[in-house]
């Protein structure tokens, strides 16, 4: 079992294919303190690809993605 991620915030993607996941991350994430810990929830089988590619380009860091089945949780730390 992976270790628990104490988190700030929690956004439901459910439903939204590429690229609105990544949209809406980045939005929530721009009004979060850095340091904050935003966990995104997803169906979107991309985002496995487009989290880490998007936490690099942005500066926040990527601290994981769960895969459970068809569901996705990432988790994202604010760094600036």
């Amino acid at each position: 079992m992976s270790q628990e991620i104490p988190v700030t915030a929690v956004l439901d993607t459910f439903g939204l294919l590429c690229p609105m996941p990544i949209i809406k991350t980045a939005a929530r994430v721009k009004h979060m303190n850095r340091g904050d810990v935003l966990k995104v929830l997803s169906d979107d089988p991309g985002i496995k690809e487009d989290m880490p590619a998007w936490c690099i380009t942005s500066g926040n860091e990527l601290i994981r993605i769960d895969e459970m089945g068809e569901e996705f949780h990432a988790y994202v730390r604010k760094l600036r």
